[in-house]
């Protein structure tokens, strides 16, 4: 039997869901088992007993006429069109999630559940002390962070609110810029006790340093501050920003911290305080269409001022005793 070419799959797999009355919760099911690769992790995340999901898609598979998954000595792999299939199910997931948010917002005062996608980084070390105001403020909110340095996509509702390192392109989106965030050399005391502060760039060549390891980006900025140091000068990579905020805290050596965090830590020391090393446009941005909900509302006008604060919030004190 040949199965359809990926252009007619989408016009059949409609027509079929309409005419057949494919439920919600089958899909829901395939996308699970399409996200973590086997029938026992879509068993998990989904709370169900294995064989109910392994018939879920039996019956989803007969439903359509299409063999989604394969069978790999390391599990399920999924079909062109599963692949294919998969980014739909996605936005259903996503459409799913933003109902029940909208659905548990009170009608009387600001509560609810309100998405807000942010970078790793700002997830652990921003975020959160940023909601403690608004939670006293309204604790009938919930405030779901989902923490990805990938930008989530607000068209199709994968968040309500996304806090983003550059401007949205798309019309549909409304951003309000917040400032640039800036990043400073920092090192624990007990670092610069053992080996010293240095004095000029230069000096990093007698120094642990720690940094990115492939992310271009970071790469880039390293190499435009430190051109007469080798990458393998790096005596901790990582491309993970919370990982390098905790090896700077551990003292394997200097590195880079939004500003904001480090000088508010009195464990850091500034290195060479007056160079900034880069600055981080910031936007929150929002569809244009939940703009006007109040929850939205509330939480959005809440991030401008708070990360308004942040980005300013520095105190170049020299705390080196």
């Amino acid at each position: 039997m040949n199965l359809p070419g990926i252009a007619n799959l989408l016009p059949m797999a409609h027509h079929v869901l309409m005419s057949r009355g494919i439920e919600w919760e089958d899909q829901r099911t395939f996308l699970a088992v399409l996200e973590s690769g086997s029938l026992s992790g879509a068993a998990r995340r989904l709370a169900l007993a294995q064989p109910t999901v392994r018939r879920r898609i039996e019956t989803l598979e007969a439903q359509l006429g299409l063999a989604l998954f394969t069978r790999s000595p390391n599990g399920l792999v999924p079909t062109e069109q599963a692949v294919t299939l998969g980014s739909y199910a996605r936005t259903m997931a996503s459409a799913s999630e933003a109902f029940v948010r909208a659905a548990a917002a009170p009608r009387d005062g600001i509560g609810g559940t309100v998405r807000v996608s942010v970078s790793e980084f700002v997830g652990i070390e921003v975020l959160p002390a940023m909601l403690a105001p608004l939670r006293e403020r309204f604790p009938a909110l919930a405030i779901e962070m989902t923490l990805s340095n990938l930008p989530a996509d607000l068209l199709d509702q994968e968040a309500d609110i996304a806090v983003r390192m550059h401007p949205p392109r798309q019309d549909a989106l409304l951003a309000q810029h917040v400032g640039a965030v800036p990043l400073h050399f920092f090192a624990h005391r007990d670092y610069v006790g053992r080996n010293g502060l240095p004095q000029t760039v230069e000096d990093f060549a007698d120094h642990a340093l720690i940094g990115p390891d492939r992310a271009p980006s970071d790469l880039a900025i390293a190499e435009a501050l430190l051109p007469s140091l080798p990458h393998p000068r790096f005596a901790i990579r990582t491309d993970s920003h919370a990982a390098q905020a905790a090896a700077i805290r551990a003292g394997l050596g200097i590195g880079v911290l939004q500003a904001p965090i480090g000088y508010a830590d009195t464990d850091l020391v500034a290195v060479l305080p007056d160079r900034l090393v880069h600055a981080i446009d910031t936007w929150i941005v929002t569809h244009i269409d939940l703009r006007r909900t109040p929850r939205i509302a509330v939480v959005f006008e809440h991030l401008v001022e708070a990360f308004g604060t942040y980005v300013t919030r520095i105190d170049s004190t020299d705390r080196i005793e």
